[in-house]
C-alpha cells in the first residue's frame, strides 16, 4: 500500500522561492515515507502578469528546475508529479507568443527524461463575482492524452485543473484503466466552493480510479485567491484526504491499490459502457 504526499501551496511571483519550497517538500515527503509527491497547478509561478515572469520562463529557469527535480527524484527515491509550470510553447520571443501549462512526471527509477502533459482545456470564463479569466490569451492548449505506466500508484493519468469539467477526458483515462488520475489545480474560491468536491468525487467514481488533486490555497501575491482543499478520493468516491481551505502544507495519504479491482468488480461501468450514436 503506497503512501503518497500532497503539497498544498500558496505560490507567489518569485519562481526561485517556489522552486525552493518544492524541493524542500520533496525532501520532507521522502523523509515521511512517501513513494510519490504531488504538487498543484502552477506550482512554480502563479502570476497574472506575463511580463513579470517572462525572463524566467523564456530563459534557463524551466530547464534548470527540470534537471533539479529529476536529480531529487533519484536522490530521494521518490516519484514526483509536478502539477504544472509555464513553459514556452514552440518558439517564443520575449513578450510575445504563447506558453504551455505543462505537468511533469519524474520517475525515481528510470533516470530518463520526465513525461509531460500540456493542459488541454483553457480556463476562459466570466464569473458572476466579476472575475474574468482568459487563459487562452496566454497559453496554447495541448491535444494529447497522457498516461504513465509503472508509477508508485500504478498507471497514472495526467490532467490539469479546468480539465476536471470535461467528462470525456476522464472517460478516456478510465478506458485506459488508469489506477490514479492527477488533477493539480488553482481553483477560484467561488467555483471551488460550488463544484470542487462534487466534480472530483464524480470523476473518481466514473473512472473507478483514485483521484489525487493537489491545490493552490489562500491569498496570492498577484491578487488572486484560490480555494485549496487538496483532495485524495478513492474509486468509490470516498474522500480520504481533505487539506482544508486555509493553509499551505504537506500531507500524507495511503493508497490501497487493491481497492480499484474491488470497486470495478462490484460496479463494472467501464466494461458495461456502450457507444450511443448521435
Amino acid at each position: 500500500m503506497p503512501k503518497i504526499a500532497v503539497l498544498q501551496m500558496t505560490s507567489g511571483i518569485d519562481p526561485e522561492a517556489n522552486c525552493a519550497a518544492i524541493l524542500d517538500a520533496v525532501k520532507s515527503a521522502a523523509a515521511g515515507g512517501a513513494a510519490m509527491l504531488f504538487t498543484p497547478e502552477m506550482s512554480v509561478l502563479l502570476d497574472k502578469s506575463r511580463k513579470r515572469g517572462a525572463a524566467w520562463i523564456e530563459g534557463a529557469g524551466p530547464d534548470a528546475f527540470v534537471v533539479e527535480l529529476g536529480s531529487a527524484a533519484a536522490q530521494y527515491q521518490i516519484d514526483i508529479c509536478l502539477g504544472s509550470m509555464p513553459v514556452p510553447a514552440g518558439t517564443v520571443m520575449s513578450g510575445s507568443g504563447k506558453y504551455a501549462n505543462r505537468s511533469y512526471f519524474f520517475s525515481k527509477a528510470s533516470g530518463g527524461p520526465p513525461r509531460t502533459y500540456d493542459k488541454i482545456h483553457m480556463f476562459d470564463v466570466e464569473l458572476s463575482t466579476g472575475e474574468t479569466w482568459r487563459e487562452s490569451s496566454a497559453y496554447e492548449p495541448g491535444n494529447e492524452l497522457v498516461t504513465i505506466e509503472d508509477t508508485s500508484v500504478g498507471r497514472l493519468g495526467l490532467t490539469i485543473c479546468y480539465d476536471l469539467r470535461f467528462p470525456a477526458l476522464f472517460e478516456a483515462l478510465g478506458q485506459r484503466r488508469c489506477d490514479a488520475i492527477a488533477v493539480p489545480a488553482a481553483f477560484t474560491r467561488p467555483t471551488g466552493a460550488a463544484h470542487w468536491h462534487v466534480l472530483l468525487r464524480a470523476r473518481a467514481i466514473e473512472a473507478s480510479a483514485f483521484v489525487i488533486a493537489a491545490a493552490q490555497v489562500g491569498s496570492h501575491e498577484d491578487g488572486r485567491e484560490t480555494y485549496g482543499h487538496s483532495l485524495v478520493v478513492d474509486p468509490w468516491g470516498e474522500v480520504l484526504l481533505d487539506m482544508g481551505g486555509n493553509e499551505a502544507g504537506l500531507a500524507f495519504c495511503d493508497i490501497d491499490l487493491e481497492r480499484i479491482a474491488d470497486v470495478r468488480a462490484q460496479l463494472p461501468s467501464l466494461a458495461n459502457r456502450r457507444v450511443i450514436a448521435n
